[in-house]
């Protein structure tokens, strides 16, 4: 698995180990996590889901997105979230965490301003807290001041900052609670991005939703919509990943498509400045197992166990030695 965040990038190895690269401004790099089961980089801190169902965060933690009890100090060592043991994956956004647990609850930490911890009110938590009306949910995703939940009906609920339209319920009235998404009831997975969210449907479809200036949600459009749009001429999707101002889905045949801004070169399809509000082809992959976009580059795990990142990388978040854009994949 990889995860793709502000600055940096992080990778879960097959041993159970986590390793990053890239921005190191807060200790949001980390090493000494052997037996993680997921990770997610977020806005520059990261978690990892670990065996035994807990959660470790390392980087920073001004808002109390480590879920410790402690709003900063930020930390260049794991520290474990408090009360959860029983975790089946997490999410880290730009200011609050989530995770989705064995028992079909979510519970989100840290930053709370537009109500994305889902508990009716707008106060920040530095310790976990239940997500109101939620159950059961079977996946999780922390975007920027939002938040969306899969459950195990096939529907969708999302919650926080809805400025865009990126809860999907037709409206752009922000909620302190879950919120059903508009017209979707065979949702297998949701990925939350800075303003746009977007959902892989049973059928290897695509719906995309919220924020469009840069042709994120991929209908060939670029006006927000409020609620789910059908992605452009996606028909064999296995996963989706919503970024800063773009999105990347990868499909069946192992090649990956991009859309949405390409100001660095994160669509991977060779061009710089020319976004494209439908999916692109990303160059020269064909074995993709994940994607993951981040704020403004994106990465790709091969079934090879190999790895390559496109896009921004003043920071060195594509892992290549160098810095210096990158318009397609970089191993």
């Amino acid at each position: 698995a990889i995860s793709t965040g502000d600055i940096q990038t992080c990778v879960l190895l097959a041993d159970g180990a986590v390793q990053c690269w890239g921005g190191y401004l807060y200790g949001e790099l980390v090493s000494g996590i052997s037996n993680a089961v997921a990770v997610s980089a977020g806005s520059r801190y990261t978690c990892a889901v670990l065996a035994d169902g807990a959660i470790n965060c390392w980087g920073y933690n001004d808002d109390g997105q480590f879920g410790n009890g402690i709003s900063n100090p930020n930390s260049s060592i794991p520290v474990t979230v408090s009360g959860i043991r029983n975790a089946m994956a997490g999410s880290t956004g730009y200011q609050h965490t989530c995770a989705a647990l064995a028992d079909g609850t979510v519970q989100c930490w840290g930053a709370n301003s537009n109500g994305q911890l889902g508990n009716g009110t707008t106060s920040a938590s530095s310790t976990p807290i239940t997500v109101n009306g939620i159950g059961p949910a079977v996946m999780v995703s922390a975007g920027r001041s939002y938040t969306c939940a899969v459950l195990a009906d096939g529907t969708l609920r999302c919650w926080g900052s809805n400025t865009s339209g990126q809860l999907g319920n037709g409206t752009n009235i922000d909620s302190m609670t879950p919120v059903t998404v508009s017209g979707i009831n065979t949702g297998v997975a949701v990925s939350a991005g800075s303003g746009q969210s977007c959902a892989l449907l049973a059928d290897n479809t695509l719906r995309c939703w919220g924020s469009n200036t840069s042709g994120q949600l991929g209908n060939g459009t670029t006006i927000n919509s409020s609620a789910p749009v059908t992605v452009n001429g996606i028909t064999t999707a296995v996963a989706v990943s919503a970024g800063g101002n773009h999105t990347c889905a990868a499909l069946a045949d192992g090649t990956l498509r991009c859309w949405g801004l390409n100001y660095s070169g994160q669509l991977g399809d060779g061009m710089v400045g020319i976004n494209s509000s439908t999916p692109v082809a990303v160059s020269d992959i064909t074995t993709a197992v994940a994607v993951s976009a981040g704020s403004t580059h994106t990465c790709a795990a091969l079934a090879d166990g190999t790895l390559r990142c496109w896009g921004r990388n003043e920071f060195g978040q594509l892992g290549n030695g160098i810095s210096g854009f990158n318009s397609t994949p970089t191993p």
